[in-house]
Parts: structure tokens; C-alpha cells; sequence
């Protein structure tokens, strides 16, 4: 909503801007796909995620039903978004927040909140959910405690999916002429899917509502056979449980699909790099899933997935090679040559050389000094050669006097020249066919090598 005054237009608060996100086609990652894959983009929400929507609409229920009152405080257990989406409509309600989260979110999620003015709790990930360290039970016993305090339990308040009904449904509804054929999206409260899926299926039966769930949680087999299963732990964040929530309708849901950690995190990666797409890793899986469905489907379906946030608060985890290569996620497949470079792991600058004319024993004492297998040898900024260790050795247990000679004497072929932004399996084949080494070249400048053991330490570190 928007208000016009002498010919100003504005929004009253921050909240009115709720909503209304745009669809994006998706092309690079979906060139394979025979009909066209649409991305709802919500990190165009004001907070920055879809979670905006049930945010506003469960506070506003909960002031029309009295539950919530001046000078209350609202409390919640989310992994971040949800609380995010609450903490704005709080500070500009005036209400106090008190968010109670697993430990294994972002510290970018945690800052954001307190920024906001809100007070964090953390609890461990790895304990049941009726334990009473978890942060569902910590944050039911805080809204015991504190006065005035309102528990909106996204899991089970009917105005989560209730606000997908009435925006995000009747959005791309609209947005698509009433065209699409299959919505995808992830499955975690089971609001966003319910909600936009139940309004899809009223104006639309034949409409295909996919969930996409994270492999760990429990709600793929759930939905199958309509029994539990043993939850496992998983990287993504913010999507899946451990848990049947109350606001999934899976009667709306027509078939879920499961995403490891792997490929939704390292598609998350690629949205960013090949469609300036910069979403969180639960936006990843879920583009990982519509990709799946999309693959199969002819080319006059129309396939539209929801992205639910942005990835400015994954930056120390998916968006992050150390991150990645610690939990072994990094796939090669998808990585790029400046990649491995940077992610280097020894204390050595990632070029060594020596020029054409300097005596044999400047290398030799970059061999000893830095234990490298091989120098490049360079004339006016291009590389003319190479010198192997084991070749400099030899000659010089045969004669002492060649340390003087100029390298030039003794150099061998130059080493292939690989762009720092080709995919690594470039690279992978230049090294398994006779090149120990490969030179990197960023805007036409030499400016790193990769050996085979920096390659074996990289896929070592990713796997």
C-alpha cells in the first residue's frame, strides 16, 4: 500500500513494502531444461526473505485477537528469517523480541537480530525437539515467564500459511496469467508451501505443488508413507525438521523431492556467479529440486520455484571456500580455477619465477628455500620455459660451474596457461596428462600456478 500526498508518493512504514517480489527466469543454471524456470525472488522483502509476509501477518493476528498487547514482547524459535521479519515489525510497533535459535545458524543471522534490538538465545542443534534445551522449548518456557509475553509459533500458527494464501499465491497467480504448471518450493514451518500451494490448487487443480526437503529432515518420508522417521543432521539452514509442524498441509503437496547438502549448497554457489542470484543455501536446494522437476517437463510447462532469502547471511558458510572445503561440501565440478588459488593452504606466494638471463643459482635457491618442484622462467613478462627441480640437481651434481650459467640453458617446455575463471576440471585434465603444474593467468597476467599437489589437497579438502 501506498499513500499520495500533493503529488508525493510514499509508504507509511517500512511494513507496507511487505511483499509484491518479482519473478526472475533462470537461464544459465537451466539452459537444460526444456520449459522455462521462473525464481520468486523474496529477498526483494524489506527484511530480505520470505518470511517478512508471516512475520507482519502473525503479529497483526495476534494484536486482533488481544494476545498481543502494548508494551508486549514477542517470542519465537526460528532459525533466523522468521525472527528477522518479526524483529522489523516489532521496531516499528514497539514491541520488545526475544528470539531462541539452534546453534548452528549464521553468526550474520544473530548480528542482524540484535541489530534490530532484539535479545538472542542460543540452543544446541543436536538434541530432540521436546528436550528442554531445544530452542522450541526454550522459547516456550520464556513466554511463561515473561509478562506480556506471545509465543506466534510459526509451526503451528494458522497465520503462516494463511499470509502465503492471501500474497504470495494470489502473486504469482497473477504474475504468470495463471500459466504455471509446477511450484516448487522448500519445506521447513510448511507455511509457504501450504499456504501458496492450497491457493494455486483452487484456482488450478492440475497445478503440481513439489516440496523440496533437505536429506536429514523427515518430512519427504513422512509425506510418503505418513509415518516418522530418525532425523540426521544437515548443513542448510532454515529448511526441513525433525518434526510433523502444524501449519504443513500435506494434502497440497503433491510429491517431495530430497537435496543433500552437496548439490543445494554448491547451486546455491552458482547462482550467484552465473545468475547474479545471491540466495542462501535452502534457496539453492530448492532450485536444485526445481531444476529436477524442470528437466523432465516439455517445453510449454511453466515451472516457477521460490528463492526465500538472501545470501548475506551465509556469507561465513555456503558463500564462504573455507567454510565449504571444512565440511568437505566443495564440489569440483562447479569451482573455478581462482578458486583453488586462493584456498591454497602453503605459506608460499602463489608465484615463484625467475627471468631469462639470471644464473641457475637464483633458482636453485628458490628450490631450497620454498621446496617447489618447478619455476617458471619469464622474458619481458611472457613465459618462455620451465625449470624441474630434478633437472637442476642433476646437472649440478655433475658440474658445479652450470650454477652460473643463465637459466635459459637448462629450461624446458613453458607450463600450460589456464584463465582463472575456467572451471577446474580443465585443469584436472592438463595435470593428468604429463603437466605437473599448470600457470594461472588472470587479465592476460601470469599470476599463480597450481601443481598436482595442490590439486590433491583441494579435492582432499572437498571431499
Amino acid at each position: 500500500m501506498s499513500h499520495v500526498l500533493d503529488g508525493v508518493r510514499y509508504h507509511e512504514s517500512v511494513l507496507e513494502t511487505v511483499g509484491r517480489t518479482p519473478l526472475v527466469r533462470l537461464r544459465a543454471v537451466a539452459r537444460h531444461c526444456p520449459p522455462p524456470v521462473l525464481a520468486k525472488l523474496e529477498f526483494f522483502n524489506p527484511g530480505g526473505s520470505v518470511k517478512d509476509r508471516i512475520g507482519l501477518a502473525m503479529v497483526e493476528a495476534a494484536e486482533r485477537d488481544g494476545k498481543l498487547k502494548p508494551g508486549g514482547t514477542i517470542v519465537e524459535c526460528t532459525s533466523g528469517n522468521t525472527g528477522l521479519g518479526l524483529a522489523m515489525v516489532a521496531a516499528v510497533k514497539g514491541y520488545r523480541a526475544v528470539f531462541c535459535m539452534p546453534d548452528k545458524v549464521s553468526s550474520e543471522k544473530v548480528y542482524l537480530l540484535k541489530a534490530f534490538g532484539a535479545e538472542v538465545l542460543l540452543s544446541p542443534t543436536a538434541v530432540p525437539p521436546d528436550s528442554p534445551d531445544s530452542y522450541y522449548s526454550v522459547a516456550r518456557r520464556v513466554a511463561r515467564e515473561r509478562p506480556g509475553a506471545f509465543l506466534t509459533d510459526q509451526y503451528n500458527n494458522p497465520s503462516n500459511p494463511r499470509a502465503h494464501y492471501l500474497s504470495t499465491g494470489p502473486e504469482i497467480w497473477e504474475q504468470t496469467a495463471g500459466k504455471i504448471t509446477h511450484f516448487v518450493c522448500g519445506m521447513g514451518t510448511g507455511g509457504t508451501i501450504s499456504g501458496t500451494g492450497r491457493y494455486l490448487k483452487e484456482k488450478n487443480p492440475g497445478v503440481k505443488i513439489v516440496g523440496a526437503d533437505p536429506v536429514g529432515s523427515i518430512l519427504k518420508h513422512y509425506h510418503e508413507t505418513g509415518q516418522m522417521s530418525e532425523a540426521r543432521t544437515y548443513k542448510i539452514e532454515g529448511v526441513g525438521e525433525d518434526f510433523i509442524p502444524g501449519a504443513t498441509d500435506f494434502s497440497v503437496v503433491d510429491r517431495v523431492i530430497s537435496c543433500n547438502d552437496r548439490d543445494g549448497l554448491n547451486l546455491t554457489r552458482r547462482l550467484a556467479r552465473e545468475e547474479a542470484i545471491f540466495v542462501g543455501g535452502s534457496a539453492g536446494m530448492a532450485a536444485w529440486v526445481a531444476l529436477a522437476v524442470a528437466k523432465d517437463l516439455p517445453a510449454d510447462a511453466l515451472v516457477v520455484v521460490l528463492l526465500p532469502d538472501t545470501g548475506e547471511r551465509y556469507l561465513t558458510k555456503v558463500h564462504s571456500d573455507e567454510w565449504m572445503r571444512d565440511n568437505h561440501l566443495l564440489d569440483p565440478a562447479v569451482t573455478r580455477v581462482s578458486d583453488v588459488l586462493s584456498g591454497k593452504g602453503r605459506k608460499i606466494p602463489h608465484l615463484l619465477t625467475v627471468s631469462a638471463g639470471e644464473p641457475l643459482r637464483k633458482a636453485l635457491a628458490l628450490v631450497e628455500q620454498h621446496d617447489i618442484t618447478q619455476i617458471p622462467v619469464l622474458r619481458g613478462g611472457n613465459v618462455v620455459g620451465t625449470l624441474f627441480d630434478s633437472e637442476i640437481l642433476k646437472r649440478v651434481l655433475e658440474d658445479a660451474s652450470v650454477l652460473d650459467q643463465p637459466v635459459e640453458s637448462m629450461m624446458g617446455d613453458p607450463l600450460p596457461v589456464v584463465k582463472s575463471d575456467e572451471p577446474i576440471g580443465h585443469v584436472t585434465r592438463l595435470l593428468a596428462s604429463r603437466n605437473p603444474a599448470v600457470l594461472v593467468s588472470d587479465n592476460g597476467n601470469v599470476s599463480g600456478i597450481l601443481t598436482r599437489f595442490d590439486m590433491l589437497q583441494f579435492i582432499a579438502g572437498s571431499e
